[in-house]
């Protein structure tokens, strides 16, 4: 089976209805692991307490897409094991560490990257990491 780094691009739009959802679920369709840094967590949640305060989602559904989220994912790797390449990537590349968490994972598992963020697939091109556009 193949992985599949997942950044919160995606992951989000696997709770919420956002552009590009359907080819995001359809992801999940796939024969692969889905891989991430933990810090995929925290985003999800991030995303989910805006939807809450704008009063597009419930308490209850916001917390529902916390809970569950790990349980999509093969493989949650802490980001203290990535921090190193991690911030290497973010200087090199002048590009926010937090994506250069996933960029780092995508490198170490010789894997390619779903992102639905154009920032992210220009440093992912840069970092020489596979994308699948989402």
């Amino acid at each position: 089976m193949t992985s599949l780094i997942v950044d919160a691009s995606v992951a989000v739009k696997w709770f919420f209805e956002e552009p590009g959802g359907k080819d995001a679920l359809e992801l999940r369709d796939d024969d692969v692991e889905f891989a991430s840094p933990d810090l995929v967590i925290a985003e999800i949640g991030h995303a989910a307490w805006k939807k809450w305060r704008r009063k597009e989602i419930s308490a209850e559904v916001a917390m529902f897409a916390v809970r569950r989220a790990p349980l999509l994912f093969s493989s949650l790797v802490s980001i203290l094991d990535l921090t190193g390449e991690a911030s290497a990537l973010s200087i090199n590349l002048a590009h926010p560490i937090y994506d250069c968490f996933y960029l780092a994972l995508a490198q170490r598992e010789n894997a390619p990257l779903a992102t639905a963020d154009e920032a992210m697939i220009a440093a992912a091109r840069k970092a020489k990491v596979k994308v699948r556009r989402i």
